[in-house]
């Protein structure tokens, strides 16, 4: 008897700030975050992406991807993807894309990964607002002796 349905596992997921596929199809993660430094708050983020990848299944799923604020409540952001494998020699990759994402406070947000509602993973990623390093060029609207451009 074959399986008509198996959930897949989860082979990684990593929270970066690009993905890039090569000609030979194999992916690029650039910019792998573990933490994110800020010199204030609230900030926006330009772009993040989560890959994920998907192993020994067999069907057709949802997968979720949220971002959790500290208050351990508030969804900042979520992506949903549906995939399938017809095998369970195969995989999926997926590439959730999050752009402008706004960090309000600081704190420990969480990435929660689920497929068709059971999670399978959730990590931490803590947002600190750090002080620039001495002599470090301040921002324009900081530093008086900055030239201001028109915009």
């Amino acid at each position: 008897m074959q399986a008509s349905r198996i959930l897949p596992d989860l082979q990684c997921s990593v929270l970066c700030e690009d993905v890039r596929q090569e000609a030979t199809g194999n992916f690029i993660a650039l910019g792998i975050i573990g933490m994110i430094r800020v010199p204030k708050m609230p900030i926006v983020a330009g772009k993040l992406c989560v890959f994920t990848r998907w192993v020994a299944g067999v069907g057709a799923f949802h997968e979720n991807i949220r971002l959790i604020a500290p208050d351990q409540e508030t969804v900042v952001c979520k992506c949903e993807t549906k995939f399938a494998l017809r095998d369970p020699a195969h995989h999926a990759t997926n590439i959730a894309v999050f752009a402008g994402t706004k960090f309000e406070t600081p704190g420990v947000y969480n990435i929660e990964v689920v497929v068709d509602d059971v999670m399978k993973l959730r990590y931490p990623i803590p947002v600190l607002v750090v002080e620039p390093p001495p002599g470090a060029k301040k921002p324009a609207e900081e530093d008086p002796d900055a030239p201001k451009e028109n915009i």
